[in-house]
């Protein structure tokens, strides 16, 4: 590899939500810092699944199902 051109790849402390922390190899920051997350896997509903519900109004779904409701349907 060419010298000087890499950026500097170090292990940090990312410390989750929870309080939970792990060690992982970063560029972030400079060696031993800290990576505090407002957002986790453990909390958000895109990983978690969440309670979430898709609210469709009479807008895009509704328009979408009504021009291609037919295509996807099982034979």
């Amino acid at each position: 590899m060419k010298e000087g051109i890499h950026p500097d790849y170090h292990e940090i402390k990312v410390i989750m939500t929870d309080g939970t922390e792990f060690i992982t190899r970063s560029c972030y920051g400079a060696k031993d810092a800290k990576l505090n997350l407002d957002i986790d896997p453990k909390v958000h509903p895109a990983w978690t699944g969440g309670t979430q519900q898709l609210l469709d109004r009479g807008g895009r779904l509704s328009r979408f199902n009504s021009k291609f409701g037919g295509l996807f349907a099982a034979k």
